[in-house]
């Protein structure tokens, strides 16, 4: 007898269900599959609701084992409800089928798994010394890279760099309230002290000078997700070796969008990380090399972690 029983794991379980080694297990592993010929990854797609200020991108993928729907939204007027203005919903197929076999509510968990996308790569990119982070932003998203990438490399000094200085004395408070060193920095002074340095804003311009940035530093931006957004300065991907989560989505809507003519024509080279993961391609080759992370999010990450939520869960 075929079993048609959705399986349904709501916002509450699956939010404590998660774990920073939870997330860093199942992304590790859906990049590597983005990296497989097996797998597809398919375009983003932008929306919005009736009022266009509530957006929301619907993304997509598939893997040799796990095919389905990433639904991100972010609904701005929730703050003033005391709600969450970003949530996220993801759909697995059941591939005998052609249904929906599995919906995972995750909008906690999609902070952990965007965290750990960056935590991936600089696991594999970042000095085995680095102990200096720069954060820039000190929204939802910044706390989590802040846990994540202090759970890969030994951070005991994070400069946080806010453009509102009570946001900033509030984020050190919950930097603080996690056991996390951190100070309030300027742009110039937090890059020039890093040791890796992460981007979480919705930027559209450059948020520091590249001159600023010391020789061995890893950089990952994880804010530029749409078409327009920008956090890194142009100068820097022309000098650093660039790596990515899929390159065909980030010279797209992703950091490396600003420098897509130069890639394009081979002036610039782009490598996927699942490729350094799986040794088929070199990341860094010297102390000295800056490397940029460009993290603009795929669906494979999504449905990788959902399916690491079901089996805790035991569905």
């Amino acid at each position: 007898m075929v079993n048609t029983t959705m399986r349904f794991l709501p916002e509450d379980r699956s939010a404590a269900l998660v774990t920073e080694a939870l997330a860093y297990t199942a992304v590790r592993s859906a990049l590597i599959a983005a990296a497989d010929s097996r797998s597809s990854v398919f375009p983003a797609v932008p929306g919005h609701g009736s009022a266009p200020e509530n957006r929301f991108t619907v993304k997509s993928g598939a893997s040799a084992s796990l095919a389905g729907v990433k639904v991100g939204s972010y609904w701005p007027g929730n703050s003033v409800l005391g709600l969450p203005r970003h949530n996220s919903v993801v759909m697995l197929f059941d591939q005998a089928l052609g249904r929906i076999g599995a919906i995972v509510e995750a909008g906690v968990v999609n902070a952990y798994r965007t965290a750990a996308a960056d935590a991936v790569a600089a696991d594999s990119l970042a000095r085995a010394d680095a102990r200096t982070l720069a954060v820039f932003g000190t929204g939802h998203q910044a706390l989590y890279e802040c846990a994540a990438l202090a759970a890969v490399r030994p951070i005991s000094a994070i400069h946080v760099v806010a453009r509102t200085p009570s946001h900033g004395e509030r984020f050190l408070s919950e930097l603080a309230s996690r056991g996390l060193p951190g100070s309030p920095a300027t742009a110039q002074e937090a890059c020039s002290a890093a040791d890796i340095i992460v981007t979480a804003t919705t930027a559209t311009a450059p948020l520091f000078d590249a001159g600023w940035v010391r020789p061995g530093t890893h950089v990952a931006s994880m804010g530029s997700d749409a078409a327009g957004k920008q956090e890194l300065p142009p100068a820097l991907l022309h000098t650093a070796r660039l790596f990515c989560d899929l390159p065909s989505q980030s010279v797209r809507i992703g950091e490396l969008q600003h420098v897509a003519a130069l890639v394009a024509d081979g002036t610039l080279e782009v490598t996927a990380i699942g490729d350094v993961l799986t040794g088929r391609a070199p990341g860094r080759r010297s102390d000295d090399d800056i490397t940029v992370f460009d993290s603009s999010g795929i669906a494979l990450q999504d449905l990788f972690i959902a399916d690491a939520l079901l089996r805790a869960a035991g569905l």
